[in-house]
């Protein structure tokens, strides 16, 4: 599948995707409609998407990424999708250890140092801190006791 074959088909799923080119194909997607695109591009036979090889948390301040690397091994082709949660109080986006077994560890350390909760996960908790910490690779994170800043 061609990039403009990937966009026209995320498009059918998620009309107001937003894509950027670069080393892969990036689509950027609000975080609630994140968990159906997926399932339906790990499940289609012409994605494929098998391989989830990176999960990532972002903070840019205003919002969060939960960022998903997927590669076909059998099509050959790479995505990253990008899901776009706006509620800094409350983060929250579906799990996808269901489709990918990988994010299951994936997710709990996004949830231990950004704070964003997988609804759904098999067993979410702190990975590396306990609760006092707060979530250390969150922009606005500020730590008086052990003198960690952003």
């Amino acid at each position: 599948m061609t990039n403009e074959d990937l966009k026209s088909l995320i498009t059918q799923h998620v009309s107001e995707a937003v894509f950027e080119e670069g080393q892969f194909l990036n689509a950027i997607v609000d975080g609630s409609k994140a968990f159906s695109l997926l399932k339906s591009i790990r499940e289609n036979p012409e994605t494929e998407f098998d391989y989830l090889f990176c999960q990532s948390g972002v903070d840019w301040k205003e919002f969060f990424y939960v960022v998903y690397h997927l590669s076909s091994k059998k099509h050959k082709h790479t995505l990253v999708i990008k899901a776009k949660i706006t509620d800094r109080v409350n983060p929250r986006i579906e799990s996808v250890a269901g489709i990918w077994k990988t994010a299951e560890m994936n997710e709990l350390e996004i949830f231990d140092l950004f704070g964003i909760k997988f609804n759904n996960h098999p067993n979410l908790r702190r990975l590396f801190l306990d609760d006092t910490w707060g979530f250390p690779l969150r922009k606005d994170y500020t730590d008086d006791v052990n003198i960690v800043s952003l």
